[in-house]
């Protein structure tokens, strides 16, 4: 992530604080806003689906075409029913959260920040639950294995196997409470 894109994220994040409430939905046009809330001053295609096909190794995300429709399906199946995320015991929290967040991951709307957009979104599930956001770990020491883990989560999520991504965020999460 380059220094505009960081010092960006961190402003906007810091301004959807006040902005997003207990009762905040969550659906894919205020996905689009937040996209180009954070990145519209730096790249002109911010808060828009893509339009290239992405993929990573042998793993392709869905074509382009089929990107409005897939969030669509988000909306309607995930964000309508964990947003506003509502408090609850850490496990089930995390499990919304996770649900959430590995749909949105494997449709990868955007050209850029598509991780990012999505454990900023967690974080604000967090909040709307009474928890505090994630701590993710993924700089420091034992960084390069915790993403790790955390990627192969997102994986297995893509799958419909949401535990391990729960686990992580539990986890992520408790490190803030104590």
């Amino acid at each position: 992530m380059d220094q505009a894109e960081y010092e960006a994220l961190v402003r906007v994040q810091e301004e959807y604080l006040h902005r997003v409430t207990k009762r905040t939905q969550f659906n894919e046009k205020r996905l689009r806003e937040m996209h180009l809330d954070w990145l519209g001053e730096i790249y002109e295609w911010a808060g828009t689906y893509r339009a290239v096909e992405l993929a990573k190794g042998d793993f392709r995300w869905p074509p382009a075409y089929l990107v409005h429709g897939h969030m669509e399906t988000l909306e309607s199946e995930f964000l309508r029913k964990h947003t506003p995320c509502g408090r609850g015991p850490l496990d089930d929290v995390a499990m919304a959260i996770a649900k959430v967040h590995a749909e949105f991951l494997l449709i990868h709307p955007f050209r850029e920040g598509n991780g990012r957009l999505a454990r900023w979104l967690a974080s604000l599930m967090a909040l709307q639950a009474d928890y505090p956001m994630p701590e993710y770990r993924f700089s420091g020491r034992g960084s390069v294995k915790e993403r790790e883990r955390y990627l192969e989560a997102v994986r297995r999520g893509y799958q419909k196997d949401y535990e391990a991504l729960a686990l992580f965020f539990v986890e992520a999460i408790d490190r803030r409470r104590t």
